[in-house]
């Protein structure tokens, strides 16, 4: 198994506020398939709807849908470097719609100093799976795919 990275930079900024706390979410698309992405890689949808499922019922429904500012070398959640809370992710066409929390942890307030003073970020998906490479030269990811976080916040490589 291989590690699989993605990444997305069409990211809207939102300021919500309830009872007089205001907090900062970013939301846009999280994921996408049935394209050929920058990486030379394709997603099946029914491969990713299958792993948003599993990611929103062991995850996102329990508040445990974590993304770390930057992104390591494997699929493991470093807690050091959480920067925000997933708290929806959903289907939108063959995308995945997210969005998600920025915290107040080290990361999160690191993320919200970057985007205030204007810098644009993008999100980067992790996963394992394997790859295959079919007529055109594009690497499917296999239906081994895993998904261990949909967005960690990256800057536009």
């Amino acid at each position: 198994m291989k590690l699989i990275t993605e990444q997305n930079n069409d990211i809207e900024v939102l300021t919500e506020e309830k009872d007089g706390k205001k907090s900062t979410y970013i939301k846009g698309v999280f994921l996408q398939t049935e394209i050929t992405n920058r990486n030379g890689r394709m997603y099946k949808f029914d491969t990713m709807n299958r792993e948003v499922s599993k990611y929103n019922e062991e995850f996102v429904n329990r508040g445990k849908a974590l993304g770390e500012l930057g992104h390591p070398e494997g699929p493991t959640l470093n807690l050091d470097r959480v920067s925000h809370k997933i708290v929806e992710l959903y289907p939108e066409g063959t995308n995945f719609i997210g969005k998600a929390k920025l915290m107040e942890t080290p990361m999160g307030k690191i993320a919200k100093s970057l985007i205030g003073e204007g810098v644009t970020l993008g999100v980067s998906s992790r996963g394992v799976g394997s790859l295959k490479e079919d007529s055109n030269g594009c690497k499917v990811v296999g239906e081994d795919f895993m998904l261990a976080t949909a967005a960690d916040i990256v800057a536009d490589p």
